[in-house]
């Protein structure tokens, strides 16, 4: 049987002497493994389609639960991220994310939707902010939000320096906060804030830095990861 499907590459790892093993994440069908049968030759034409981040049209042949990879049609392949060192590790980190948060063969358009569209905007504009938000949506679809509205206990609007529970996902006031609750500075919760859309601002490099330390912190407690590659794209920053 043959299936037809748009996808996205996550990942691309050396099989027998020149395959390669895909991880395909789709919208409808989730994330799947499939084989690319010859790629590793120099005159291979789906050699393409064998590398992380090609986001192409692919024909899977499927047998016994088994895919493996008949021919693809480019949608794009979002060439600039590989030009620059900090959009290849923040490109890196969507992917990466990706692969940790989606299941096997579970439905995952508005992951999916997310992380092309974020690829696609990271060809163009800087990529800190756009980070913060797609983990910010990620977090969110895979059941872990932040909340960002204010202090969780009083309800008053946070205007400097706050604390964060990894256990609630809440932000609080000095006065509020316990000793389990990690410190925040400003810059920070307003950074967030501003790539969740919850406020109007410009976002600062200092912010996006921090912001993304946090997030990184927080995901790694949910989804038990160290994050490869978020990590080494904050190095960088």
């Amino acid at each position: 049987m043959e299936i037809k499907c748009n996808a996205l590459v996550l990942r691309a790892v050396d099989y027998k002497e020149n395959d390669k093993l895909l991880t395909l994440f789709t919208a409808d069908r989730g994330k799947l493994t499939a084989v690319c049968r010859g790629v590793k030759k120099a005159s291979a034409k789906l050699k393409f389609a064998a590398q992380p981040f090609c986001f192409a049209e692919y024909v899977l042949a499927e047998r016994a639960g088994r895919h493996t990879v008949i021919s693809a049609f480019l949608h794009d392949g979002f060439y600039p991220l590989r030009e620059d060192i900090q959009k290849f590790y923040a490109a890196s980190s969507v992917l990466e994310v990706c692969n940790l948060l989606q299941p096997e063969g579970m439905e995952g358009g508005a992951l999916f939707f997310h992380a092309v569209q974020t690829l696609g905007k990271m060809c163009q504009e800087s990529e800190g902010g756009l980070l913060v938000e797609f983990l910010l949506n990620a977090l969110a679809l895979a059941g872990y939000p932040l909340r960002l509205d204010g202090c969780a206990k009083c309800g008053n609007a946070i205007k400097s320096r706050s604390r964060f529970s990894f256990d609630t996902a809440c932000f609080y006031c000095d006065e509020c906060s316990s000793e389990n609750c990690a410190p925040v500075s400003e810059v920070t919760y307003r950074t967030l804030r501003i790539a969740a859309k919850a406020e109007e601002g410009e976002l600062e490099a200092d912010g996006v830095k921090r912001a993304l330390r946090l997030l990184k912190e927080y995901f790694s407690q949910k989804i038990e990861s160290k994050g490869e590659s978020l990590s080494e794209y904050i190095r960088l920053l």
